[in-house]
């Protein structure tokens, strides 16, 4: 296991659609080790493998009173209400900028023995799939954000958590 470098813009890894995971193998469950390592060392609450330049549909997520989430080519098949936050990204440091998530979501995908799952998600847990999966998709949440005039700085230090 081990903590990974995280890829900030404008590397252009952030910007692809990843490929589907085919084999779930021993390679696959390192990733999530190495991928759990960095996110828990950079204080997030989610990360996806084309934020440590691995362009594979592999995510997860720990958000504060829940068990970690690792999802295999998760997609988002329901999404309910809107609300606006404030959001931030480990592959934008530096940053922050208020958008429109969805209230709840439910999402299907494969866990690491390969069985088909699904998760409901509301609140946080639905922001950080929301957030993940677009990373999945080549969009950042500075893609939501109606005017790049609206992005913050922040100090990256202050920052406790990033999604």
């Amino acid at each position: 296991m081990a903590v990974l470098k995280i890829r900030v813009l404008p590397d252009p890894v952030l910007r692809q659609k990843a490929r589907r995971v085919n084999s779930i193998d021993n390679s696959i469950r390192r990733l999530v080790n190495d991928m759990m390592d960095t996110m828990h060392s950079s204080s997030g609450v989610g990360l996806a493998a084309p934020q440590i330049g691995i362009s594979l549909r592999v995510v997860v997520v720990e958000v504060p009173e829940e068990s970690a989430l690792v999802l295999i080519n998760p997609e988002i098949i329901r999404k309910e209400g809107v609300r606006s936050l404030t959001e931030a990204c480990l592959s934008v440091p530096g940053y922050q900028g208020e958008l429109e998530r969805a209230v709840k979501v439910k999402v299907k995908a494969q866990n690491l023995q390969g069985k088909e799952i699904r998760i409901r998600g509301e609140e946080l847990l639905a922001q950080a799939l929301e957030h993940e999966i677009d990373h999945l998709n080549g969009t950042l949440y500075i893609d939501h954000i109606k005017s790049p005039d609206e992005l913050q700085k922040v100090d990256v230090e202050g920052e406790e958590r990033y999604i």
